[in-house]
């Protein structure tokens, strides 16, 4: 007997051989003449047949912004509190839920106010670079 026989102590059990498989293997069809396969069959089956495009992502943002928007119509109706505001000498009253839209809406133009201002900017030292590399 052998030392690494499985039937000793302090040896491993032996491995399970794997039983075949009912399920028959696919076989792939057979090569069309001149050895070209057609651009579909190379594709895997599960692939979407288009891939992301820049309208998929238009109309995902479209469908986003509306149930944005239909939130934002939800909570301006049940905030129609009429509150007083004051700024510097100005003073007015508007509901609530038209005070906190407003505010979003002015920070959000002040932010593309300055994303417009360095992308201008970013822009004007491109072109720059661009006509120092040229020359």
């Amino acid at each position: 007997m052998s030392s690494t026989d499985p039937g000793l102590p302090g040896n491993p059990p032996p491995k399970p051989t794997a039983a075949p498989s009912a399920e028959p293997v696919p076989v792939p069809p057979p090569a069309p003449p001149g050895g070209v396969l057609p651009p579909h069959a190379a594709t895997h089956p599960k692939d979407p047949a288009i891939g992301f495009t820049r309208a998929g992502a238009l109309w995902s943002a479209l469908i986003a912004g509306f149930l944005i928007l239909i939130l934002l119509l939800v909570f301006i109706t049940q905030n129609t509190t009429s509150t007083p505001f004051q700024f510097l000498v100005w003073h007015w009253s508007l509901p609530l839920g038209v005070a906190i839209l407003l505010a979003a809406v002015v920070g959000g133009l002040l932010t593309v106010a300055v994303g417009t201002a360095r992308i201008l900017q970013l822009r004007r030292v491109a072109k720059k670079h661009h006509a120092a590399v040229r020359d």
